[in-house]
Parts: structure tokens; sequence; C-alpha cells
């Protein structure tokens, strides 16, 4: 069974060597990883994989070769029955009757109503507006409409609930992505503070040039090499609507690799809160405080904040507004320390800017980071830039 998941990693591009594998098989001889797939993912990925940039091609790997040996998750969730969840038949609504539904109030008010759903309701409901169920108008289940609701199992189509009642997998980027346009790393060399560091030396053409002119031979001249000694903090919205984007951010993110020597990246969903991520495979259980972060990273930094912050307005300016998650403090409050933390911050949005005022909650982040949001295209891109430089 190693042996065969040792060749699913090699063919993921994983350069494993049998002496690893060895080392993983006298690792499991010890007891170091019992009767627990979290703990032979870390044990196998500690002796198998010697660079984090691979840690995505592991998890590809890990995912396929295991698929169905682990439970499914234990998400909260499954309190719904199954049956209530299957989708038989979909309403067809116009514009003028989706026109006509109503959200709650509140973030609370629509928890109070969920709780109480659960709590009344005794069988499946399906094309209704009240009870958890499916292809109606009812602010809970899936596969219907509504302005507003919690969303339990099924996939999203109208991006319209508040909060997601399931566990979502999310990917970290690959920086192994091609660079769908050379313009794109063009446009981040406008954000350069050259430094000589090192002995490390390159070619001086010109003074190579000068002194072969005045000695008649050839004389090579070396001066040491500069660096781009910029240093930044990239904070990338990963999952839900992002997906839409993945080719771009990908391409985004690899760029950024080759241009920044002194970069690092952290993962959030829609919003920044009180903690952030490192591996979306593990962003359940190996979170970093926020708080962490602004005490780890000096005001040196330049923040990109890289996101199509759509999102509904509760999780920007309400507590526990988070759409995965019950947040003590409000996004708003979270954006504020990080702008004071970071002064030099842009945003960028994948999202056509044409499009901005139609969404609520750009407009909120784009006021409060005071219009520091751009496009990205390289125009944007250019512009984003020139604004860390300043």
């Amino acid at each position: 069974m190693l042996i065969d998941f040792f060749e699913t990693l090699r063919s993921k591009e994983i350069p494993a060597t049998p002496r690893e594998l060895l080392d993983l098989i006298r690792a499991l001889q010890a007891d170091l990883a019992f009767a627990s797939m979290d703990d032979f993912y870390l044990l196998a990925r500690t002796c198998l994989v010697k660079d984090e940039k691979l840690y995505d091609r592991f998890d590809l790997a890990f995912s396929q070769f295991f698929e169905g040996v682990e439970a499914a998750d234990a998400s909260l969730s499954s309190l719904v029955p199954d049956d209530w969840l299957q989708k038989t038949f979909e309403r067809y609504l116009s514009d003028e009757d989706k026109a006509k539904l109503k959200g709650y109030e509140s973030l609370d008010e629509l928890m109070e109503a969920f709780k109480q759903r659960l709590d009344e309701q005794t069988e499946r409901h399906a094309g209704g507006n009240k009870w958890i169920g499916t292809g109606g108008t009812s602010a809970f289940g899936h596969g219907g409409y509504h302005p507003e609701g919690i969303r339990v199992g099924g996939e999203s189509r109208h991006r319209k609930a508040v909060k997601v009642w399931e566990k979502r997998e999310f990917r970290n980027l690959d920086d192994r992505q091609m660079l769908a346009d050379r313009n794109l790393q063009v446009a981040l060399k406008r954000l350069r503070k050259f430094a000589r560091t090192g002995a490390h030396e390159e070619l001086d053409l010109d003074g190579t040039i000068r002194a072969t002119a005045q000695k008649g031979y050839l004389d090579i001249q070396t001066v040491r090499e500069k660096h781009n000694a910029v240093k930044v903090l990239l904070l990338l919205d990963i999952g839900g609507s992002m997906d839409d984007h993945i080719q771009r951010i990908e391409a985004l993110f690899s760029a950024c690799r080759n241009e920044f020597k002194h970069l690092e990246h952290f993962y959030f969903h829609n919003c920044v809160y009180e903690s952030v991520w490192k591996d979306n495979t593990r962003r359940f259980d190996q979170r970093i405080s926020t708080y962490d972060l602004i005490h780890k990273y000096g005001q040196d930094y330049k923040v990109i904040l890289v996101g199509d912050a759509s999102m509904s307005p509760y999780e920007i300016a309400a507590p526990g507004g988070s759409v995965e998650h019950f947040n003590e403090e409000t996004g708003q409050v979270w954006l504020s320390r990080i702008i004071k933390q970071w002064p030099s911050l842009v945003w960028l949005n994948p999202v056509p800017d044409s499009a901005w005022m139609y969404t609520q909650s750009i407009q909120m982040i784009q006021q409060q980071i005071e219009g520091r949001m751009f496009p990205m295209t390289l125009e944007g891109l250019e512009r984003a830039m020139k604004c860390l430089a300043k």
C-alpha cells in the first residue's frame, strides 16, 4: 500500500526518494502515527516532502490515493437528515417573484429562525417557503432561491447565502502556474527597492566595456548582485466565489513568488477576522492569530490583499457575520487594525471595476481602505504598485 502511495506521489512530480519512504516506514513501525489519518498525513508529509511549495501537490496526491478511506466530515449538517436535502425539483421564479422575497431584519433573527426550524421540523419538505428543504423560496436548505439565507448542503448557485452550513475544502494556490501574461510580472517590478546584499556578483556590462576599451584587451568587471529588498505580505481570499478567478489569482501568486524575495502569504475567506492560515487543507486546526501577524511583521511591509470583496454586508459589519464561523469582532474592526499596522496597503479585486457599484460589500471595503482598491488588470496592477511605492 505504501509503495502504491509512493508511486502516486512521484506521478504528481513530488521528488520523494526510496530513502525517504524507508524513513516513513520506520516512523510507522515506531508508532509515531497510529489509527489517525491526520497523524499519518502530517508524518507522511514530513518524511516525503522537503519543500513547502510542494504541499499542494502532496495534498492532491494524498486525497486521490486515500479517497473514501477517511469517514465523511462530521460537520453540523449531520443534524439535518439527508433525505431533507435530496433535491427532486426546482421551482421557476421570475425576476418579479424574486423581487417580492424579503430577507430577515438581522443576522440574529435569521439564526433564531433556523434554530426554531430545527426544533419544530419533523419531515422532509421541497418547494416550500418556510422549512429546511430544497427547490423553494425558504431561507434554509439549497437548490432554491432566497435573498438572504442559510445554505445547508448542495452547491452554491446564486451566492446569496449569509451562512453556509457545511465543511468546505479549499486548495492551496500552486506557484508552478505558468504566467498568462509576461506583463503581469513587469507590472510588479514597479514595486522595487534595490539593495546590494551578500557576496554574489553579476556582470557590470558598462564597466567591462570601458575597461576593455582602455586596456585593449577583455577586462571583465563585476559588481555585487542587487536584490529587490521590498518586503511584501500577501493576504489571499480563497474559496467560494473566488473559485471563478482561480487561474488569474494563481498567475498573480506565481508572479509575486518570482519577483519578491521577501514574500509572506496567508489565506482568509471573504474578510479577514481573528485568524488566517497558511495551508488550506489544515485550515480548521492550524490557524494563525491575526494578532500574531500584526506583532511579527513590521510596518516596513507592503500589504496586498487579493479578493473579490463580494459577500454579505453582515460579514463586514456584524459580530458573528462570517459565513463559516461566529466571529466575536466585526470584519471592519479587523480591517482597521490591519490598516493601522500597515499603512502601505492595497486591495486587488478580480471583479471588473465597472461592476463594483452594484455590490454593497465592495463599496464598504473600498470606503474603509480609502479608495485603495484596484482592479486585477495590468493597468490596475501598475496603479496599485505605484500606490505602494509612495
